[in-house]
């Protein structure tokens, strides 16, 4: 366990880099545009590092496990029906993964919207129209009928690559929101099995101080019993009580976390609180990970990280969007035209000359807009360099979440072992306190410090417990666990523009 987590900080800057230079070139190379902005993507500081470093995995045959199979379904490992039950509920009816899949589907309409602006537009004009003017009016005194039937048509020709720019923006907006809704079922997956995890400790805990109490309420009895017949002063006795009172104190505040965390669990689930009632409410161990799972964790795993391709899609969003601005220094094409039939009282619409059409080519071009539009092609580019340090912050804020998920599971097994040998060295105090109290060896002092001791760290040693298994539900989030791509995710994102 050492060994990998060591070996992990000696490539952990590595992985940053790699990670940057590999998604980052991709970027570049869709978008074509990153070199020529002056951008950061192409820089031999990212690309040249990455080369000399390598990104270490300190076994390869388990890291071969970790497969983005296996990183989507990882509770699975945990072996607990009930979580994993609770898990793929949130992820069916959670209100906020509602609304992420309503912002994708926006999205994928504003697509559709950019994608026809390619194409021609077709209308139909179509009218009828009847008139009289009377002689007093100067007319002729009888009426007339005008009919017209026809189509009108209008296309703007993308020489330059305008509109095919805004729609790859459009297109890596798509994928950014996908890459959104991905990201919310790994913080929705990963924040119902936190806090399943502590609705598991917390009824550890309860256990654990209710068994703790009888104990001291057995003390008060006895020292009560010894005091009423003389055998013993009022000292021991008040000394059982205020232990007594601290155990019982500590109580209603695990019960009201308890029902905090149901309802919180509820919420998540997208029912309404207290309807989990029923189904929580049984005691039953906290979930646990086994230890060989932590070994040989690839440190390419963290390219499953959804929040770093969506912070790479709207970076490549942004270049199109900069590269369809420059566009428009450029002149436009149209082509309109029309095509219809007219008749009135001289004919019908399908005979003689009623037949009537006109095409009108067009080109705009730009000659003076006050710097507007170099304006707004520089506005473009400071916010396309936004984007990129943006996406550079996530990568390193990614790393760094694994090493801490990594650091602190390695630090908490330490502590979770010391805390289980001073917990059963309280207990065997606690006998020998005992015993030399019934033998009037020692006073009820040391019974009393005995019974704290083991109160105090069989609570830490039930905490240290859950955190263990917290902390491994946290290092999958930081892997990025817990999707997986839709087919039609996949689908849009293997059409080009």
């Amino acid at each position: 366990m050492t060994v990998t987590v060591r070996y992990f900080y000696k490539y952990a800057a590595a992985l940053a880099l790699a990670v940057l230079a590999a998604t980052g070139a991709q970027a570049a190379q869709k978008e074509g545009a990153a070199v020529s902005a002056g951008m950061r993507l192409g820089d031999t500081a990212w690309t040249e590092l990455a080369r000399i470093y390598p990104i270490g995995a300190s076994s390869p045959d388990i890291s071969a496990e970790l497969t983005p199979e296996k990183l989507a379904d990882w509770w699975d490992s945990f072996d607990d029906p009930v979580m994993t039950a609770l898990i793929k509920r949130s992820l069916e009816k959670n209100r906020d993964l509602a609304a992420a899949r309503a912002r994708v589907t926006e999205a994928r309409a504003a697509l559709g919207i950019n994608r026809a602006a390619l194409l021609p537009w077709l209308d139909t004009a179509n009218f009828w129209s009847s008139s009289r003017t009377p002689l007093a009016a100067g007319g002729t005194g009888s009426g007339g009928n005008l009919y017209r039937l026809g189509l009108d048509a209008s296309w703007e020709i993308d020489i330059f690559g305008g509109q095919q720019a805004k729609v790859r923006a459009q297109q890596a907006t798509l994928e950014a929101q996908y890459a959104a809704l991905y990201s919310t079922w790994v913080s929705l997956s990963s924040e119902v099995a936190v806090n399943y995890i502590s609705l598991r400790t917390l009824q550890e805990r309860l256990d654990i101080a209710n068994h703790n109490l009888r104990l001291q309420e057995d003390t008060v009895e006895i020292q009560q019993s010894k005091t009423d017949s003389g055998l013993s002063d009022n000292l021991a006795l008040k000394q059982a009580q205020y232990t007594m009172e601290q155990t019982k104190a500590m109580i209603p505040s695990v019960e009201s976390a308890l029902e905090q965390t149901k309802n919180a669990l509820a919420i998540l689930t997208g029912e309404i609180p207290g309807t989990l009632e029923e189904e929580l409410s049984d005691k039953k161990p906290i979930p646990r990970l086994e230890d060989r799972e932590y070994v040989g964790i690839p440190a390419n795993a963290i390219r499953q990280r959804p929040d770093i391709r969506q912070a790479e899609r709207l970076l490549a969003a942004q270049l199109a969007r900069k590269r369809s601005a420059q566009t428009d220094l450029l002149p436009k094409f149209y082509l309109t035209g029309s095509i219809g039939t007219e008749a009135g009282n001289w004919g019908g619409l399908f005979e003689g000359p009623a037949k009537l059409y006109s095409l009108l080519p067009q080109i705009s071009w730009p000659i003076f807009h006050a710097g507007a539009i170099r304006s707004n092609i520089k506005v473009q580019g400071a916010v396309a360099e936004q984007l990129l340090a943006a996406y550079e912050q996530t990568v390193l804020a990614a790393v760094g979440e694994v090493r801490d998920a990594l650091y602190a599971n390695m630090r908490e097994y330490e502590r979770n072992a010391s805390l289980k040998r001073g917990m059963e060295a309280a207990q065997s105090a606690l006998e020998v306190a005992n015993e030399k109290y019934a033998n009037g060896l020692v006073d009820f002092t040391n019974v009393i410090n005995a019974q704290r001791s083991l109160t105090s760290l069989s609570e830490e040693y039930t905490i240290s417990s859950g955190q263990i298994s917290t902390n491994a539900v946290q290092l999958f989030k930081a892997l990025g666990g817990g999707w997986r791509p839709l087919e039609e995710a996949v689908a849009a994102a293997e059409v080009k523009w």
